[in-house]
């Protein structure tokens, strides 16, 4: 629209006529994609396969090029698109305001002018006296509020309260409601003038830079017109978004979405689905996919240490993603707050049989080190799991801030990450295609303790048929049974060298503290003492040793892992569950048992 609107003009809108035009720039969209998908995968492919000469790479060049720029016309034109329909929406109110307003208006017999301005006929009124007089009628402005109103006049033409004669001037009693529908005509078009001005703002900046190659600044410039156009059309995208409803309702939604409605969210406003329990995986990815640019494009803006342990984590999961992987990887979700976020699958768990999810734990945060080392235990455990059964995908979930040292550790984080965990394993039960998956839990040293305080809220953790727990300092219950799935359906790795299984009872500990020791000290001083004096204590910091005939959880056989004190091993027997290369054994027990195979469990004995 152009010029000032009227109110006419809003009156008489087709917001039709921008939702076709929408669909117009989705089918150029659609085509875009549908080019650049037979480019990149017919042409170029062919090309690979039986040309090796120089003139086959300046054409695979060439087609390269070609692709990238199928792929910006397929954005860009999905960014009008959604901003056509996001304007068509926003429209929607003002417009539906104004024509209730003149609809009340023609029900009052008041007469709306070219300019907006509100008539009243004459009335018929009593004055202080019982006298009868016509107060004439009269033409008001309306206002948004913003300013004084105008005041209301008398029969004498001064504001009412002004006194006249022998009393107060009576008011006609229509021009309150006249005052009344010309500040809602008022609002309604102020409305409509602001939405207009926004997405003409955004709508122009949609502009391609000359020339044929889709260059850095040409990407960076996709992420700034996504971002005007979430800006913009935000709201239209996210009041419909069901935050506060169930994984199984949100999948029903994204469902109950046509493919054009999903594709929105998906380039749009991929932050809004992507971390949304109940949202297909391959939908997650990809929205998870779109939005890591603009996450990393944040955090590069920022210069604390903080943002750039996650910048750097970032990248090189970016690199994994644009990488071969055996699995394949799915970005599940990502985030900034607190330590990170970070949800990463291998394999796609909404069509494998066998799903894990491995909560990690002491010292885990989205850093370099989850990047490389965490991921590729959840990597490993795919690959075992595969063996057994080719139909398994194993997650990674940091969906929570994990304690980052071994003396500020209470229940709270466990409590905090024990709901979002839970969620997470709801959608997976909402998502998966299977009949009767099979699911496990794992939680990795302190996340034993989050997925057991998972365990013990109302319902368990939904979905999950085995418990895994490595390396714990306990999980808050003392008997494997009180973890909801059967006590022979939670298996336990505990090397003896790793000190966070033989953490002392908080009492111990604050012995060992109050000699002048370290909480490192205080865990070595009392591995010692039990050792040397053969004191046996099923108790840990976080209740019973599920290692321990007590607790009555089925306990795996894995690597003594070098000695804390007398190899130097310091943690390193506590970081080698998952890792063929170092225990092998470990790893293969955890592989079965996420394939639904545990006769192929090697056991040992409890503690």
């Amino acid at each position: 629209m152009t010029g000032t609107l009227t109110w006419r003009q809003l009156r008489d809108l087709r917001t039709s006529e921008f939702t076709e035009a929408g669909d117009a720039w989705h089918k150029v969209s659609n085509r875009s994609d549908s080019d650049r998908v037979r480019v990149d995968r017919a042409m170029s492919a062919k090309l690979r396969e039986t040309q090796e000469s120089e003139s086959a790479g300046a054409a695979l060049g060439r087609l390269r090029r070609l692709g990238r720029n199928f792929q910006y016309l397929h954005t860009e034109c999905g960014l009008v698109r959604t901003a056509l329909n996001g304007l068509a929406a926003d429209l929607a109110e003002p417009q539906n305001l104004l024509k209730q307003a003149l609809a009340d208006a023609a029900a009052l017999h008041l007469t709306v002018h070219e300019d907006g301005s509100v008539g009243y006929p004459a009335a018929e009124v009593e004055d202080l006296t019982g006298a009868k007089k016509e107060t004439p009628g009269g033409t008001l402005r309306g206002h948004d509020g913003l300013a004084p109103a105008p005041p209301l006049l008398g029969a004498d033409g001064r504001p009412s309260l002004y006194p006249a004669y022998s009393g107060f001037t009576p008011l006609n009693p229509n021009a309150a409601k006249a005052q009344e529908v010309a500040d809602r005509i008022v609002r309604a078009v102020r409305s409509a003038r602001d939405v207009d001005d926004r997405y003409a703002k955004t709508l122009n900046g949609l502009k391609a830079e000359k020339g044929l190659d889709v260059t850095e600044a040409t990407l960076k410039d996709v992420f700034r017109d996504t971002a005007d156009v979430r800006s913009t059309a935000g709201g239209h995208l996210g009041e419909g978004v069901p935050e506060d409803k169930s994984p199984a309702e949100r999948k029903k939604w994204w469902d109950g979405l046509t493919d054009e409605q999903r594709q929105e969210y998906l380039e749009v406003a991929p932050d809004l689905v992507g971390n949304l329990d109940g949202i297909p995986a391959a939908a997650r990815d990809e929205a998870n996919r779109a939005y890591l640019p603009v996450l990393i494009d944040d955090l590069s803006r920022k210069d604390d240490d903080d943002s750039a342990t996650k910048l750097d984590a970032l990248r090189t999961i970016r690199d994994k993603l644009n990488g071969p992987s055996d699995p394949p990887m799915f970005l599940l979700g990502i985030g900034d707050e607190g330590n990170g976020r970070a949800i990463v699958s291998y394999g796609n768990p909404d069509t494998s049989k066998n799903v894990s999810a491995y909560v990690p734990g002491l010292m885990t945060k989205l850093d370099g080190e989850f990047a490389t080392d965490t991921l590729k235990r959840a990597q490993d455990t795919a690959k075992g799991a595969r063996r057994f059964d080719p139909s398994s995908a194993s997650i990674v979930w940091l969906g929570y801030d994990a304690p980052q040292h071994v003396d500020v550790m209470t229940k709270g984080d466990a409590e905090r990450g024990a709901p979002a965990y839970n969620r997470f394993m709801e959608g997976l039960s909402a998502t998966n295609g299977n009949k009767d998956p099979h699911v496990t839990a794992i939680g990795h040293s302190y996340g034993s303790l989050t997925v057991g305080t998972a365990a013990e809220r109302s319902g368990g953790i939904p979905g999950v048929d085995d418990v895994v727990l490595l390396g714990s300092p306990g999980v808050g219950v003392d008997r494997a049974q009180d973890l909801g799935v059967g006590r022979d359906h939670v298996f336990v790795g505990a090397a003896d060298n790793d000190p966070v299984t033989h953490l002392p009872t908080k009492d111990e500990a604050a012995l060992g503290l109050a000699l002048g020791g370290t909480p490192l000290g205080a865990v070595t001083g009392v591995r010692i003492a039990r050792d040397l004096f053969d004191v046996g204590n099923d108790d840990l910091y976080f209740g019973k040793d599920p290692a321990s005939e007590a607790f009555g959880a089925r306990r795996f056989l894995v690597d003594d892992g070098p000695r804390m004190v007398w190899d130097r091993g310091l943690f390193d027997a506590h970081s080698q569950y998952f890792t063929p290369e170092k225990d092998q054994i470990s790893a293969d027990n955890i592989a079965a048992i996420v394939a639904g195979r545990p006769e192929d469990v090697v056991k040992e004995g409890h503690r």
